[in-house]
């Protein structure tokens, strides 16, 4: 009789094999020389630099706004099962997915006041 763990394992080293195959490849056959191409802008209008030695420091924004997505992302996700079985929870699973909205909602009004989502910029 096989353990119930073992497909979990198997897929668990064939995604891992993956990533580090698809890793390794692109070291051995990618380019290694930058060219004219490679160190143009690239959408958030900065200077590219070959080497990576750069002093200037990088606009903070696109990080935060990348946490922002991943944040109000991650929400979605937690709410799609409360919303398919909504009925099985009943009060207890109400006051959880409210503390949890307001928890959420929280953050979203600080960063909305504070400019995070004025694109204008």
């Amino acid at each position: 009789m096989m353990n119930p763990y073992v497909p979990l394992l198997i897929m668990i080293a064939a995604a891992a094999a993956v990533a580090v195959g698809g890793l390794v490849a692109s070291a051995l056959l990618g380019p290694k020389k930058a060219n004219r191409v490679k160190v143009l802008n690239y959408e958030c209008g900065l200077e590219a630099t070959p080497g990576g030695g750069s002093s200037r420091r990088f606009p903070i924004k696109y990080f935060l706004t990348a946490m922002t997505f991943i944040v109000f992302d991650i929400e979605v996700v937690f709410l799609y099962p409360w919303a398919v079985s909504h009925e099985r929870f009943g009060l207890f699973g109400l006051a959880a997915i409210a503390s949890f909205v307001v928890l959420i909602t929280i953050p979203f009004i600080y960063e909305w006041r504070r400019g995070g989502l004025d694109w204008s910029e």
